[in-house]
């Protein structure tokens, strides 16, 4: 067994090393994704959340896409819950910060599907989400796909392991051709600093197939993430 020193060793450089097995492999192109957001626990079944991402197409340079939405979940049963969400979608074109005209300015209303299994520790999850999208360029229809898993691992603290790791692959259609829009990889590592506050850092690959606001490329993700109770 890994002590606890080990464990956040690990954790602190696998970051590191990601990002640098990028940087010679692309010449510095990562981009970075940066997450924030807050879940409320409205009932035992019923929560609201809020969330916002910043990107850039370079580490922390060139940024080029901004996103908030929040919305309702409600857990229909243990493994499986319904989610109502909408928001603003704004990509901007590349070459530098916020640079205009923009390739896409979008509101977005989505309802979703999560189903949750566990198998020992393991979690698994699979997520169906279809997206109303009301683009600059005109209306669209598209579907997701997401595959995730989910391991936590670290001594126990109050029955809740500290650590996970995270992977998933997330497929994107639509209803007109050529139909396949994107594929979306992510690998994460997580740490839980209380009850209340999350944080995470990743690797997204994303490859996108005739898609026009936001083309595919690799990203540093991280995320800050608060669950607070009702």
């Amino acid at each position: 067994m890994l002590s606890n020193s080990e464990y956040i060793r690990r954790f602190l450089l696998l970051p590191v090393t990601l990002i640098s097995l990028n940087i010679f492999a692309q010449q510095g192109n990562t981009g970075s994704w940066n997450i924030l957001q807050v879940k409320y626990k409205i009932s035992k079944n019923f929560d609201t959340f809020f969330e916002a991402q910043l990107r850039s197409l370079k580490f922390y340079d060139q940024f080029h896409y901004y996103e908030y939405k929040g919305g309702f979940t409600y857990r229909l049963y243990n493994n499986l819950s319904a989610t109502l969400g909408a928001g603003s979608y704004q990509t901007f074109a590349e070459g530098g910060d916020f640079v205009r005209p923009k390739n896409n300015d979008e509101f977005r209303l989505w309802p979703q599907l999560m189903l949750i299994q566990n198998i020992g520790r393991l979690k698994i999850e699979q997520r169906y989400r279809a997206e109303l999208r009301f683009t600059s360029n005109g209306y669209r229809n598209r579907f997701r796909y997401r595959l995730g898993f989910s391991y936590p691992f670290g001594k126990p603290v109050d029955d809740i392991r500290p650590y996970a790791i995270q992977a998933s692959n997330e497929l994107f259609f639509t209803d007109r051709e050529p139909y396949f829009e994107r594929n979306r990889i992510l690998v994460a590592l997580s740490r839980k600093l209380s009850d209340i506050v999350s944080i995470q850092v990743g690797y997204v690959h994303q490859f996108d197939y005739r898609i026009n606001d936001e083309t595919g490329r690799d990203f540093f993700q991280t995320g800050l993430y608060f669950d607070l109770p009702k």
